[in-house]
């Protein structure tokens, strides 16, 4: 009998010893900061000092469409849906291309992309985008916040890779991946949850030793409970300070998952408000640097012109502004908007774009 249970205390052990090594091997372990790799066409040009560029910025949901209520739509993890089809996945990458070259930005921010995850057949997102879009784009980086070989929650049962990447028609010279405050959750949920995180890239700007940095970024959305929004933020801007101090010119793009100060907490319907905290921890960025929208746009009368959202399965219009580009005092902002009218249907998001003045005098051959 205690041959047995040696037997069976043995076969415990390796199964635990195995349950573990798989939850923290299988799992993307990131560090602190981590170096990108870019791919760059060798003949793509540098900036020019006093050049204007347009951004954009847009969080394309995977290319799932606006057909499905995922199972985290819903606050308590009831949407019945786990993955979009092949068909509606084709059509919104055709979609959220057509929207990209009739922008023509100079960069793009993009979040929530695939690459090797089930729900979206592991194919590899950031390269099927780069090859829908135009050939200027001659370099781009990107940067995991979720990869995993296998979570083992029923609506996944498979593999997970998501990612943010950002494409330029400038040469770009580094990309830097920050990670972000993780939601403290036990040690082994925190292994399969998102590792949010900040991409850094530095593009050059010819005769300048100080290159325009841009950061795309993803912020948490299910973090009730806890200070981790609150974490984030003040780690992002800890970044801004640091170029700012250096007179570094700068803009930061993405999905802050984050209302703007004001009025947008009042206007959400209650069961809403549970999303977000009344006092918005974004505040602290607004504070100190300028960001598009405006607060003067969001708390204006036509605050609905600056939605960037429509929450699957809880509203069937734009309801929130959650999506931001802050950017530097020595950037010139010129025109920006959110291109509502024609992109309801392609994501939960709509794409943000502005027009930015570097530093320096204008070339005459660049716009």
């Amino acid at each position: 009998m205690k041959k047995v249970l040696k037997i069976t205390g043995y076969s415990l052990l390796t199964l635990i010893v195995a349950f573990v090594g798989f939850t923290y091997f299988g799992n993307y372990q990131p560090s602190e900061v981590e170096e990108m790799d870019i791919v760059c066409d060798a003949k793509t040009p540098s900036l020019t000092q006093g050049a204007t560029i347009k951004v954009l910025s847009w969080n394309v949901q995977y290319m799932a469409g606006k057909n499905y209520v995922f199972f985290y739509d819903k606050l308590d993890g009831s949407g019945k849906d786990s993955r979009p089809s092949r068909q509606d996945i084709a059509i919104t990458f055709d979609e959220v291309a057509r929207i990209i070259k009739a922008e023509n930005p100079d960069i793009i921010l993009i979040q929530e992309v695939d690459e090797n995850s089930k729900r979206t057949d592991y194919e590899n997102q950031v390269k099927i985008l780069k090859d829908k879009i135009s050939s200027e784009y001659g370099c781009y980086t990107s940067a995991f916040y979720h990869k995993s070989t296998f979570v083992p929650h029923p609506m996944i049962m498979g593999s997970v890779g998501l990612k943010m990447a950002t494409y330029s028609k400038y040469k770009m010279t580094k990309s830097t991946r920050h990670q972000l405050e993780k939601i403290p959750t036990n040690i082994i949920m925190q292994q399969y949850n998102l590792k949010r995180a900040v991409l850094e890239t530095q593009i050059s700007i010819e005769g300048s030793d100080k290159p325009l940095t841009v950061f795309n970024t993803h912020l948490d959305a299910f973090a009730q409970g806890y200070d981790t929004m609150e974490k984030q933020v003040k780690e992002i801007k800890e970044l801004l300070d640091s170029k700012t101090k250096g007179n570094i010119p700068w803009l930061i793009g993405g999905d802050f998952n984050l209302l703007p100060p004001g009025e947008a907490y009042a206007r959400l319907d209650d069961d809403e408000k549970a999303y977000f905290q009344k006092e918005t921890e974004l505040k602290k960025i607004f504070q100190d640097y300028p960001g598009i929208p405006a607060l003067k746009d969001v708390n204006g009368k036509e605050f609905s012109k600056w939605f960037t959202h429509i929450p699957n399965g809880r509203s069937n219009v734009p309801d929130r502004t959650i999506d931001y580009i802050f950017y530097s005092p020595n950037l010139k902002l010129g025109k920006y908007y959110v291109r509502q009218q024609d992109t309801q249907k392609i994501s939960d998001h709509m794409p943000l774009v502005g027009y930015f003045t570097l530093p320096g005098k204008a070339e005459k051959n660049q716009k």
